[in-house]
């Protein structure tokens, strides 16, 4: 795919929620973390929705059914339809509906939401690799998924069997912290059996065009929290993409980000989707936004100036990628960091 390499986060004169028709928005890490919402999500994507802007939540975690979903959202104060959501266990449904005949039996690991998605396709889930299926669909099950599922995957995909994976997110953030996601569970199959998934969830394809299809966005905005599934799937789909620091990237990813793995924007939370992007623009051997001035030095990034510290961010991103070009950077930007409290 041939593309320019961004070199800085762009600017918006314009409210991101006035220059985009539709916000595709991750969930965990974005609009809540565990069962609670994150700070200043519900008042912010209100604000969005009675500007006119099409709300959609696109989550790579298959374990709940997008009615669920939206009743959890709906609790928090974020009314929802379930037609709003869209969840790689979708996806992975219809990519698996592409392969094998009307009414197959399937052999599922994970929870309802995958469940639901098959039917919905016209296949039917089964629990066991006796069970005669002609597949394996494999998506995140919960913290209490029982080690035994893993044995039924391993059994019917060392047979030959089909797999696929709804995504290989290695972890997936919770109330408490960082914990497993599927892609760990994913591993466990792939090492007893030496086999690989057809995976569906972001970054790849198959997640980018279910949330096309079941949106019509025409001017669609990624919004997410991970470098490696939200951003690299905006950047797969030729779509701009917001990251918000409220989940699983931190200053230090952002900085050393190559190409796929670099936002349109960045901003600390969902706020930033009422407001414009300052300009980060060349100046003085570096890059300037708003106060602050952020250069490639020698081994190291360098910040001079003063104010907010997301615009010192955003210099240093421009310091940062501009010096790696279409790799990654290794310069030091920890100093540049610590000053901004980040």
């Amino acid at each position: 795919m041939s593309r320019s390499v961004r070199t800085r986060p762009e600017g918006s004169g314009q409210a991101l929620s006035e220059a985009y028709d539709t916000a595709l928005l991750d969930l965990d890490g974005v609009v809540y973390a565990g069962g609670s919402a994150i700070a200043h999500a519900v008042e912010s994507l209100a604000t969005v929705r009675a500007g006119g802007m099409r709300l959609a939540y696109v989550t790579n975690n298959a374990l709940r059914t997008p009615d669920t979903v939206a009743a959890h959202l709906t609790e928090l104060g974020i009314p929802t339809d379930a037609g709003d959501v869209i969840t790689s266990a979708q996806a992975v449904a219809r990519l698996v509906a592409g392969q094998v005949p009307q009414g197959a039996r399937v052999l599922v690991i994970g929870g309802e939401g995958l469940r639901v998605a098959l039917r919905e396709r016209g296949l039917v889930p089964v629990e066991s690799a006796d069970d005669d299926p002609v597949a394996v669909v494999q998506g995140y099950g919960g913290p209490d998924m029982a080690w035994g599922r893993f044995a039924e995957a391993s059994y019917a995909v060392a047979r030959g069997l089909p797999w696929f994976a709804s995504n290989t997110d290695l972890t997936i953030p919770s109330g408490r912290g960082i914990a497993p996601g599927n892609g760990a569970a994913v591993e466990v199959v792939r090492i007893a059996t030496g086999a690989e998934p057809q995976v569906a969830g972001k970054p790849l394809p198959p997640m980018h065009r279910e949330t096309i299809l079941r949106t019509g966005a025409e001017r669609p905005l990624v919004v997410g929290d991970r470098l490696d599934t939200d951003i690299e799937g905006a950047f797969n789909g030729e779509v701009d993409s917001l990251l918000v620091l409220t989940g699983v990237a931190d200053g230090a990813q952002l900085l050393a980000a190559p190409p796929r793995h670099r936002p349109t924007y960045v901003d600390a939370d969902l706020r930033g989707m009422l407001t414009g992007q300052p300009e980060v623009a060349p100046a003085d051997d570096g890059f300037r936004c708003a106060g602050w001035t952020a250069r490639a030095g020698a081994g190291q990034l360098e910040l001079d100036g003063e104010g907010g510290a997301l615009d010192g961010l955003r210099a240093l991103c421009a310091a940062a990628w501009t010096a790696a070009g279409d790799g990654e950077c290794t310069l030091d930007g920890g100093k540049a960091l610590a000053r901004l409290g980040l």
